[in-house]
């Protein structure tokens, strides 16, 4: 933890080098949305922790219908 109680530790993008968008621009790959993707390298560690929570909501939402 740095003095402003954050973790400086880089939280790995979550690509997987599947890329296909479906009709709603998310990735089947790692289930960010087009707009995820696009600011993920700008985007703090909160803002990473949100999006990959809401990518394992999308997978877990994808996965109830295959």
């Amino acid at each position: 933890m740095n003095q402003n109680g954050t973790n400086n530790n880089l939280i790995a993008s979550p690509c997987i080098r599947q890329c296909c968008l479906n009709e709603k621009d998310i990735c089947l790959g790692c289930f960010r949305t087009l707009d995820e993707i696009l600011a993920w390298s700008a985007a703090n560690n909160f803002e990473k922790e949100n999006i990959l929570q809401d990518c394992e909501q999308r997978k877990i939402a994808v996965e109830k219908y295959l």
